[in-house]
């Protein structure tokens, strides 16, 4: 009832102010995850607390691990489509941010010129930087508002993961600031009167002056293409497990996809930051040509894309399964595997970076023969002691049959392992 009268009131003054929850606007959508996350986080930890549980499956250990593990399911499933409407309202008003930020870095502009044209006065490559400026901010509105619903004009470097792309980002910086430069030189070009000065302009474009910036722009955006292919196709080999974000962060740019500093990343956009600030300044000392690069400061550039290329080629790898163990709790007898026993699955990359929250977790399954399991969730204070990246535990059912059987882990990307056979006796 009160989330109808939020709907229906939406014109109402402060109606979704403070403690609203529903999802047709950015405050209520980004309100309800908090919440949702806030409410499974105290119910995680009361279940890791031994509390919660209802008294027809507290006498059994098997029984209370698969109710608690159905039930941090279902309020997990809760928490992701929360983090997805955030995210879908994040994006939506992300836009207007981005054009906020355009027409910001023009004022910006606009006063640094003024401030740098006292005494010295006003030129006429100021009037032209100016007007570029402006060009470019329109352009990138336009875009904005055309993408408003991806994320206005950050549309193009959102990786299909939904996050910020490094190899996009980079590339879209440098074709954004060459195509300032041209504009600017294209500007001066339409107001020059004087013959010698359009000469002058037009010999500022040849390749032996702008040779640098065009090889290094030709490299990043090689490279953000090579990257997308690279990546699409060890997906597609099952040599890396991608799971979606639910909304693009400015982290991503310097980290890898569990959240954690990745060096080829922050290595290539703090070389490239430096290099497009050199490359700033010189077109600002030298307005009437493109900003001729050092080769030397080229070559450091060729060396950061190539070390971010082979960090590409290296990251991730396939899930595999190392043995499988019968597992033995304390006071028990050692002994065969046998149906209803639990085994202990041990391996490697069991969890895809980016999917530790409970929600992909619980999509894990073990294929036991013909019969698919699915892993429960066993929670402890912070988090999970099953499943781990290198360690699952499931029951073995009823309907294995006994003998020599495969077992088999699929991951939350849909990643499949090798397959381990064992022995279950009856």
């Amino acid at each position: 009832m009160a989330v109808q009268e939020a709907r229906q009131g939406t014109g109402a003054e402060g109606i979704h102010e403070g403690g609203c929850t529903c999802g047709d606007c950015p405050h209520g959508a980004r309100e309800g995850h908090r919440r949702a996350v806030a409410a499974f986080l105290r119910r995680r930890d009361e279940f890791a607390a031994g509390q919660g549980l209802p008294v027809a499956v507290a006498h059994s250990a098997s029984a209370s691990r698969q109710w608690v593990s159905e039930e941090l399911t279902q309020t997990a499933e809760a928490v992701a489509e929360r983090g997805r409407a955030e995210g879908e309202a994040w994006l939506a008003r992300l836009w207007l941010r981005t054009v906020c930020v355009a027409w910001g870095a023009v004022l910006a502009l606009l006063l640094g010129e003024a401030l740098t044209a006292v005494g010295a006065g006003w030129a006429g490559a100021r009037t032209a930087g100016l007007t570029a400026a402006l060009v470019v901010a329109g352009v990138l509105s336009a875009a904005s508002w055309l993408h408003r619903a991806r994320g206005g004009a950050l549309a193009p470097v959102i990786g299909e993961d939904n996050r910020m792309s490094t190899s996009r980002t980079v590339a879209a910086c440098w074709v954004l600031f060459v195509g300032y430069a041209v504009l600017l030189l294209a500007t001066r070009l339409a107001a020059a009167s004087d013959h010698a000065e359009r000469d002058a302009l037009i010999s500022g474009l040849d390749l032996a002056r702008g040779a640098g910036v065009v090889t290094v722009l030709a490299v990043v955006c090689g490279i953000a293409v090579l990257v997308r292919r690279v990546v699409g196709l060890r997906i597609l080999a099952q040599r890396l497990q991608k799971v979606p974000a639910h909304r693009p962060r400015a982290a991503d740019l310097l980290t890898d996809d569990s959240g954690r500093g990745a060096f080829t990343d922050i290595q290539y956009v703090a070389i490239h930051a430096v290099a497009l600030l050199f490359a700033a300044v010189r077109l600002a000392r030298r307005p009437d040509q493109l900003p001729d690069l050092p080769w030397g400061l080229g070559v450091v550039v060729l060396i950061s894309a190539l070390t971010y290329l082979a960090g590409k080629y290296t990251e991730g790898g396939r899930p595999v399964v190392l043995s499988v163990v019968r597992a033995r709790e304390i006071g028990d007898l050692d002994g065969p595997i046998r149906t209803g026993d639990d085994i202990e699955i041990r391996g490697a990359g069991f969890v895809p970076p980016g999917a530790h929250s409970a929600d992909r977790l619980s999509r894990m399954v073990v294929r036991i023969g013909s019969v698919d399991v699915h892993v429960p969730l066993i929670p402890v204070t912070g988090g999970f002691s099953n499943p781990t990246g290198s360690v699952l535990t499931v029951p073995v059912p009823a309907d294995v049959e006994p003998g020599a059987v495969e077992v088999q882990v699929v991951t939350a990307a849909g990643v499949a392992t090798n397959r381990c056979i064992v022995q279950i006796t009856e």
